[in-house]
């Protein structure tokens, strides 16, 4: 299981605006290149976001599931990203001084990707999520009324 950390220069409400706005998912996770559609009752646990991913003429449309939804402190998501499989993805943002902690772990639960070695797996997905949570610190810290 991947795990990333980092410090944010805004209040953890300000991380879950970003994450209850569906539209703005492509603006923050790498690999999704837009979005189809977002459920009206985004983000209750069982709503869903249909997105795609890739680059234009290869994309593959998707969708990933709210699994948990607790503001300020923690959403699971279930993304889809299938041929290579599916991901449980947790954020959990805890307040630091005048910012917070995001916490972002992904963990392989179906599909061909379960059967990456752990090691090479984890390192491949620390590495993308590094990137992930520098585009969700931008458009948090970028909001009006952040720190």
């Amino acid at each position: 299981m991947a795990t990333n950390y980092r410090l944010i220069s805004c209040s953890p409400g300000d991380v879950f605006d970003v994450l209850a706005d569906g539209w703005l998912f492509p603006t923050w996770v790498v690999g999704a290149s837009r979005m189809r559609n977002v459920d009206d009752e985004w983000p209750r646990p069982g709503s869903k976001l249909h997105h795609s991913f890739g680059t234009w003429p290869l994309l593959v449309n998707d969708e990933t599931t709210m699994l948990e939804w607790d503001p300020p402190r923690h959403a699971a998501l279930k993304p889809k990203g299938w041929p290579i499989g599916e991901a449980i993805v947790s954020l959990d943002v805890k307040p630091r001084g005048e910012g917070c902690v995001v916490r972002l772990t992904e963990k392989p639960v179906a599909g061909p990707a379960t059967m990456v070695p752990s090691w090479l797996l984890d390192a491949m997905l620390h590495q993308r999520n590094v990137e992930t949570l520098r585009r969700l610190a931008f458009v948090a810290e970028g909001r009006p009324g952040t720190l």
